[in-house]
This record gives C-alpha cells, structure tokens and sequence, in this order.
C-alpha cells in the first residue's frame, strides 16, 4: 500500500513538472524585422503582459486578427500594461515580404522573424493564427488556434483577467 502511495506521489510530482514546464515561455534564435539575429527570450519583458501572435504573410486570417488587435494596441497598452509580439513563420521564400507588408500596414507592435520555425515548434503552433498571452512571470496563461472576427474581445477577457 505504501509502495503504491509513494508511486503515485512520485507520478504526480512529475507530470506536475512536465506540465509546468510546458507552461513557460520556450527560448529560441529568432531575427526582428531587421534580420538581426536575437533570442526570443529577450522579446518578453519581465513584470509585463505579454501578447504573442503566430502569423505569416500568405495567413488571410492572420492578417485579419493582426489588423484588429492593432486598433486596440494602444488602449491595451495603457490599461494593461502589455506589449504584443507578431511572430512571422514565413520561410525563406517569404520572408523578405514581411518588413514591406508590416511597413505598409503601420504596425507598431515588435515583429520577429521565425522562418526556421523553431520557436513555433518549441510552442506547439501547427497552424497560425496561434496565440499566447504571457503573464509577467513569463508564463503561458491563454492560448486561441484561428481568427474569428470578435476573437480580439475575448482576448482583452484575458487581459483584463491578469491585471484582477
């Protein structure tokens, strides 16, 4: 009986690592806008919200939630204290089209280049739209797969969560 207690402590302290583990913010070699490498960790910054969208420039539903949080990024920014973080998974064929189409649409949230995808693996983002809001302790504490037009309110639910 002891024998099968203790297993089972030792089973939930360690799926209860992995879990927490999985929660947290992954560190990979991503490039900004400018294709200057960087490590993504250095994106995130500490005690703040944190917002990370998975998109790329062929996404039509990417670019439609993109376009929707941006008419919102600055009152975000004010009332919650959040930055937010496009993170781009063209490849290398597309890549060079990402600066010229962020240009053109005037964003003003920080873009980061994925084109090798490795932080999007590290994440588990199969499809973008992907994405993430971050608390201030860099954990994971909301993740949406797709766009629906709307989808920007649930995630100011979020938003608004983390500052109760």
């Amino acid at each position: 009986m002891k024998m099968k207690l203790s297993f089972l402590v030792a089973a939930l302290t360690f799926f209860g690592a992995v879990h927490a583990q999985e929660q947290t913010v992954p560190n990979a070699k991503v490039k900004n806008i400018n294709q200057v490498d960087i490590d993504f960790s250095e994106v995130i910054d500490s005690g703040k919200i944190t917002v990370v969208s998975f998109w790329a420039t062929w996404c039509g539903p990417c670019i439609k939630e993109l376009r929707a949080i941006d008419e919102y990024y600055e009152i975000w920014q004010e009332d919650y204290n959040m930055k937010f973080v496009a993170v781009s998974i063209d490849d290398a064929r597309n890549v060079k089209k990402v600066k010229p189409f962020v240009l053109g649409e005037g964003w003003t949230y920080d873009i980061i280049l994925d084109q090798n995808q490795e932080l999007a693996r590290k994440m588990n983002v199969n499809n973008p739209p992907m994405t993430f809001v971050i608390d201030g302790s860099g954990n994971i504490v909301y993740s949406h797969q797709g766009y629906t037009p709307g989808a920007e309110f649930e995630l100011e639910e979020q938003l608004k969560k983390l500052q109760e």
